[in-house]
């Protein structure tokens, strides 16, 4: 009996007035900021109010006191008066006579000034007042304040509530989208996904199949976490994407959202900081909140390093703001175990300034290389950006891979977009081979600019340069070939020699790099041989070159005196590459610096030698080279070897 009596008190839910099943349900007060701040709201509604009310009236009905009032009366300023059992009102303009009823004169013509109104206290006087007016003429009337009481209304209360709601839906509103709300400052900015409305998946992204390998474990886990609960395993809790700027990072996040098929948050790191001391920390924890309720999910945090950067080298010496938003993430990651399927995403291309904390397992358990793509993911990257472009049958995606060794996703699906709004400007209805490489050439060496009209010795200098910096190449073992040669400016250039890798390199040798010093060079020694002086154009070769000699002796230990010793602090980052801030010291004495000053100018004047004695050997092909220029203006890969070889190209 009692069994029976406890199941079916359990079955029935208390009933509440408000929130219970079945019974009404209490507003949705999220917007105003819950109970709490919306009783303030209405606390500061009622005093706006009641001070705007206050202030019109004032402003319509200026009071005076009594006496005043009788004397205005007196003087004849006031001309008719209302009498109600509150006030009396008198006004300026007189009134005159139509039929039975009072017409007051508004007719500009009768005016001779402004009406004013004077309102003061209501003193029931023992009819002195009343006889004062009968004396001066001044026409009076009882009125009842009823029936002015709906205009009362609309101007002291509905006006105000109207205004108050415009200045809550337009200027907070704007106000909140330019700086994150001011009623909301601590709510997170994270552009929330639902699950299933990911449609990004691992086959839309190419060129990363590393790092699609690594992230593999994290889809299997999100959508079969069961087998790994089991065994007693944890997913890692944080997975940092590290890898140069435009290889795909995000992509990659959303790819892995849409293959577990899992809620997806995603925010910017400066999306955390803001001026106001303690938002970042307040918007880490509300976003961690709001993704626990919807586990399994993903948060992808977007260039982590701006609020990652390390606490090393802070030389503020207070907790600030960036530091207390960091300090907040530390915490919430240590406070998600790796079995709640809630997993953290991140991506930088700057991994070396990050803290330490933030990088040891715990945390970010896992870091993810997501590098430029090779050759193969480079065609495989093309393929997908051409899916929905027209090609001409015609064209080789190989042959644009194969030129573009070292750009990235994103300038492979730059190109294959400028290769088709070339297409369209020049009124094809397929895009051709012809388009991939001006698009190539637009992106290495800036846009053509036709309309530059140069003098005839300045182009005739200018074809010299670009015919040595040829030349060089042609005559450099293991130099990239050249593609194209043009004195038509593009960029900042008034020429270019367009030289591009066949296949792809990761390392360099000494005689690499001073093969790359003789075709910067290549341009300078051709000037002084044609003109005899030098000129102004050589001055980003000089600058490239010296960068190389200067690496050479400080970064690769390739100098005689400091063979094998690198002599820079700045170090190598995770992914390889130069870590971008300069250093400011030096670690070696004054006088390896001058050691340094004086190998960098011996190497470029050997170099300089070693390439002017090039030239001068072929001076003949340099003419040559130099005559196509100035008659054609451009020399690609065909024509250029023609004329090695001591023939004339015929096109």
């Amino acid at each position: 009996m009692s069994d029976n009596f406890d199941d079916k008190k359990n079955d029935e839910k208390p009933q509440f007035p408000f929130g219970g099943e079945g019974g009404p349900k209490l507003p949705d007060l999220k917007p105003f900021g819950g109970w709490k701040l919306f009783l303030v709201y209405i606390v500061i509604l009622f005093i706006g109010i009641s001070f705007f009310h206050n202030y019109v009236s004032n402003k319509m009905n200026p009071a005076v006191d009594f006496s005043e009032f009788k004397q205005l009366v007196n003087s004849g300023v006031i001309k008719r008066v209302e009498m109600s059992e509150s006030f009396f009102v008198g006004y300026t303009n007189p009134v005159k006579q139509q039929g039975n009823s009072l017409i007051t004169r508004t007719n500009n013509t009768e005016l001779h000034e402004r009406e004013r109104v004077y309102r003061t206290v209501a003193v029931w006087d023992d009819g002195r007042l009343l006889d004062l007016m009968d004396e001066k003429g001044v026409a009076y009337s009882a009125v009842s304040r009823d029936g002015n009481s709906i205009i009362n209304g609309i101007i002291g209360w509905i006006l105000p509530i109207v205004f108050f709601i415009f200045l809550w839906r337009f200027l907070f509103r704007r106000l909140g989208n330019m700086g994150g709300g001011i009623l909301s400052v601590g709510q997170n900015r994270a552009v929330i996904v639902a699950e299933g409305d990911v449609s990004t998946r691992f086959g839309d992204v190419a060129g990363v199949d590393e790092a699609k390998e690594e992230l593999v474990e994290v889809v299997d886990f999100l959508k079969s976490s069961q087998k790994y609960k089991d065994i007693g395993g944890k997913i890692p809790k944080g997975v940092l994407l590290v890898g140069p700027p435009g290889t795909g990072k995000t992509l990659l996040a959303r790819a892995v959202a849409g293959e577990a098929g899992v809620s997806f948050f995603r925010m910017s790191g400066a999306d955390f900081v803001e001026m106001f001391v303690g938002v970042g920390a307040a918007r880490v924890r509300d976003l961690f909140k709001q993704a626990r309720s919807k586990v399994p999910c993903i948060i992808f945090i977007d260039e982590l390093d701006a609020i990652g950067k390390s606490r090393i080298n802070n030389i503020s010496g207070g907790n600030d703001e960036r530091e207390q938003t960091l300090n907040q993430l530390l915490v919430e990651m240590d406070g998600f175990d790796g079995t709640s399927g809630l997993i953290l995403l991140a991506a930088t291309n700057r991994p070396d300034v990050l803290d330490p904390a933030l990088l040891r397992p715990g945390r970010f358990d896992r870091q993810v290389l997501v590098d430029k793509p090779d050759l193969k993911g480079r065609e495989a990257i093309l393929r997908i950006h051409s899916k929905p472009v027209k090609l001409d049958p015609v064209v080789d995606l190989e042959i644009v891979a194969r030129v573009t060794s070292g750009f990235s996703g994103a300038d492979l699906a730059n190109i294959v977009n400028e290769a088709a709004l070339l297409a369209v400007r020049a009124g094809r209805k397929l895009v051709t081979q012809r388009d991939f490489d001006e698009a190539i050439e637009k992106t290495v060496a800036g846009l053509q600019k036709k309309t530059r009209v140069l003098k005839e010795a300045e182009r005739r200098l200018t074809a010299y340069h670009e015919a040595g910096h040829a030349l060089i190449a042609a005559f450099t073992p293991n130099a990239d070939p050249v593609q194209k040669i043009s004195i038509i400016p593009r960029g900042y250039a008034l020429g270019y020699t367009l030289q591009l890798p066949l296949e792809d390199r990761y390392t360099i040798t000494k005689s690499d790099l001073l093969g790359r010093i003789d075709i910067l060079l290549g341009g300078r020694i051709a000037e002084e041989m044609v003109s005899g002086e030098y000129s102004t154009g050589a001055a980003s070769d000089l600058t490239k070159a010296t960068d190389i000699a200067r690496k050479m002796i400080l970064d690769y230990g390739m100098s005689d005196r400091f063979r094998n010793v690198a002599l820079t602090s700045r170090g190598i980052s995770m992914t390889g590459q130069e870590r971008q801030e300069p250093s400011f010291q030096r670690e070696y004495a004054e006088s390896t610096q001058q050691y340094v000053d004086e190998e960098i100018a011996r190497i470029i004047e050997t170099e300089y030698a070693k390439a002017q004695k090039i030239l001068e050997e072929q001076r003949a092909v340099l003419d040559n080279v130099a005559s196509a220029l100035l008659e054609k203006e451009t020399l690609d890969e065909r024509e250029f070897k023609a004329l090695l070889s001591g023939r004339v190209y015929q096109v």
